[in-house]
């Protein structure tokens, strides 16, 4: 699973949304979301997982592209969440 990819990017700025697919035991899907800032230190290009005030609205708008996408595959790919 080290190598695994995402399956679905999102980038707007320097913030990056990752969509992950994680297989349930039913045979169905359900997806994730991390996000990060991509910041370049010595040369190299690296991820952050910490954001200033000016890019939490980049946060958000990713937050809501990732749902959209998510909620735009085929059904019996996003199962509803169990309720409490």
């Amino acid at each position: 699973m080290a190598n695994q990819k995402p399956i679905r990017e999102i980038k707007l700025g320097k913030v990056r949304a990752a969509i992950w697919r994680n297989e349930l035991e039913n045979g169905r899907a359900m997806h994730s979301v991390t996000f990060s800032r991509l910041y370049k230190e010595e040369g190299a290009w690296r991820d952050g997982t910490s954001f200033g005030r000016s890019e939490l609205p980049l946060i958000a708008r990713t937050a809501e592209m990732a749902l959209d996408w998510i909620y735009s595959q085929p059904s019996g790919e996003n199962p509803e969440p169990a309720e409490e």
